[in-house]
Formats: C-alpha cells, sequence, structure tokens
C-alpha cells in the first residue's frame, strides 16, 4: 500500500512523493506534469538497449519511441560503436554528441544512480526510470540539478495513455 507525502508544487509542474510498501520514496509526477514533458522531448537516450532487438523490452520500447517520432539514442557500454536499431550505440551518456531531452533508464535500480549522474552531466533535462526501477538518492541529486524525474514509470505506456 503506498503512503502519500503531501505533493511537491512549481508553477506548471505537480509532483507526489510515494513510498511504496515501505521501500525508498518515488517520485511520480502528475499527468499533466508527464503530458508536458514528453510534448517537449525530442531526442531521448535508451540506456540498456540490448542488442537483441527482438529479445528485450528495452528494444520494444526503443522501437515505439522511434515509431513516435522521437530521435532515440541507444547507450549500452557494451555495444559501444556497433549500430543498435541502425543508430551507432554510445558508451555513456556523455559520448553523446548531440544535447539529450530526456534520458530512459533501463537498467536495475542498483545502476540507475550512476546513469543519473552521467544525465546530469550531460545536461539532460528529463530521467525517466523505467518500470520497477527506483532510486531516491538518485532522483533527489537530479532534482537538486533541476532535472525532471519519472520512476518506476514507462513512456511507452504513459505516452500514449496520455494522448501524446
Amino acid at each position: 500500500m503506498a503512503t502519500m507525502i503531501p505533493p511537491t508544487t512549481a508553477p506548471g509542474l505537480t509532483l507526489r512523493r510515494v513510498v511504496l510498501g515501505g521501500a525508498a520514496a518515488a517520485t511520480i509526477p502528475g499527468a499533466a506534469a508527464r503530458r508536458g514533458r514528453a510534448r517537449r522531448t525530442q531526442r531521448i537516450a535508451v540506456t540498456g538497449v540490448s542488442r537483441s532487438p527482438r529479445s528485450h523490452a528495452s528494444n520494444a520500447v526503443y522501437q515505439r519511441l522511434r515509431a513516435w517520432g522521437y530521435e532515440v539514442v541507444p547507450v549500452n557500454p557494451n555495444a559501444a560503436g556497433d549500430r543498435i536499431n541502425g543508430e551507432t550505440c554510445y558508451a555513456r551518456l556523455t559520448d553523446i554528441p548531440e544535447p539529450i531531452d530526456m534520458v530512459d533508464v533501463f537498467r536495475r535500480s542498483e545502476a540507475a544512480g550512476g546513469v543519473v549522474d552521467e544525465a546530469i552531466a550531460a545536461g539532460a533535462k528529463v530521467v525517466w526510470m523505467q518500470l520497477g526501477v527506483r532510486d531516491a538518492a538518485a532522483a533527489a541529486r537530479a532534482e537538486a540539478r533541476g532535472l525532471k524525474v519519472v520512476m518506476n514509470r514507462c513512456p511507452a505506456i504513459e505516452i500514449p495513455r496520455l494522448g501524446l
């Protein structure tokens, strides 16, 4: 059962802190905030995307985001320099030569903090941690640096649900 903590608000943004079953807090933006983030996003870096195009959820989400018109950049240190889904794969977010609007974190929660730190260093605007991925300390670091954070949500689910 989720325990609600009073919402955090800023002009045009509402974030709620939710504690799930005693676990670390997850930042879950309201629908209006998620809708606004998705509308402003053009380039999405997907960390943890696999070389195996049909066997991993990361590739299904990657392909769906591309089909919706987003520019999607694969990031996987084990596949750096390879072509994944027709695009050059980068080892780290900071290796991507163009600005990144959003980072989709397809890594385990234990690895999310490092990805969030890279997103901060790369100048990303949004960090979106996939279903089951939570790191409250990393989220706090990102928010302190001005990034918007979504945890335990999938953009491939949220974008159509929000009508974008």
